[in-house]
């Protein structure tokens, strides 16, 4: 069931903002403080795209409901292209899909594997951490735990050599784990969702995307679109990603990527996703 109602039809004008993240992930909203920010600001529609897990979808669904919030269900998932980070948004997923959940379940097995490396490293220097902390990093969700032990480290006095505790942490091989994208994009289409691309105009350790990056991403993947509506996209890039998506017949997205009430949800109109919102079984009036 893709949407809490599942039959939903929205005004042109409707306020929908298609990427938010709560604490499933890296967010500091909890689920119902931003259910209640959404419903308080009258959003027509709403996604919460946590990373790289699909625990999120059924709570926050029927939190939803209680709440007569609508709400998609998304998740955003971490990849790497040609040796750059990708991030992929998947709407209107059946979170019991079996491909996606195989894929999910892979990455969060590598992340702890990397996680347990790095601990025996730091180990091996001379730090010494209690098992239940240990273990409670490992429960982290994937793009957590890097975080996680530099934290560790700073709580246990910090590199011994007096530098910051990121580069020690990198020198014992923490990474962050990601999927192949192409494996992404056939999971999301096998749980009946779309797969976009999130966020292409960002420069912070993301790929950066121009149209032809873009042609070759979508020939090698099929992606389904991109997140063209992003508040870090320029109004030049915002254009040049709109006339991609019209010129390739591709789906459209808008999100603010709000993390907490620091950065809120954006007002975005449901028209500017039409044609997303369509494949997902939305009416936009």
């Amino acid at each position: 069931m893709p949407t809490s109602p599942s039959v939903l039809h929205l005004a042109a004008t409707a306020a929908i903002d298609l990427q938010l993240h709560t604490t499933y992930s890296d967010g500091s909203w909890t689920p119902e403080a931003l259910l209640d920010h959404l419903a308080q600001a009258q959003f027509g529609l709403a996604a919460i795209t946590d990373h790289d897990s699909l625990q999120h979808i059924a709570p926050t669904q029927q939190l939803a409901v209680a709440k007569t919030m609508p709400l998609l269900a998304a998740v955003e998932m971490t990849t790497r292209w040609r040796g750059e980070m990708v991030d992929l948004l998947c709407f209107g997923i059946d979170p019991a899909g079996p491909m996606l959940n195989n894929l999910i379940d892979d990455l969060l097995q590598r992340q702890q594997e990397n996680t347990r490396e790095v601990l025996a490293n730091l180990a091996q220097q001379g730090f010494r951490f209690a098992e239940e902390t240990q273990a409670a990093i490992l429960v982290q969700p994937p793009c957590l735990q890097p975080h996680a032990l530099v934290s560790l480290v700073n709580e246990h006095g910090g590199d011994p050599g007096g530098g910051p505790a990121g580069p020690l942490i990198l020198r014992a091989g923490a990474a962050f784990m990601t999927h192949e994208p192409a494996a992404v994009v056939a999971a999301t289409h096998q749980a009946g969702g779309v797969c976009l691309v999130a966020h292409p105009g960002r420069t912070d350790g993301y790929l950066t995307f121009d149209s032809k990056l873009l042609a070759e991403f979508g020939h090698e993947t099929a992606v389904d679109g991109l997140e063209v509506y992003y508040p870090r996209h320029t109004p030049a890039q915002t254009a040049e990603y709109q006339a991609f998506a019209e010129r390739h017949q591709l789906l459209v997205s808008a999100g603010s990527d709000s993390h907490g009430p620091d950065r809120p949800p954006i007002q975005y109109r449901a028209d500017q996703c039409r044609a997303l919102l369509a494949r997902v079984g939305i009416v936009v009036d």
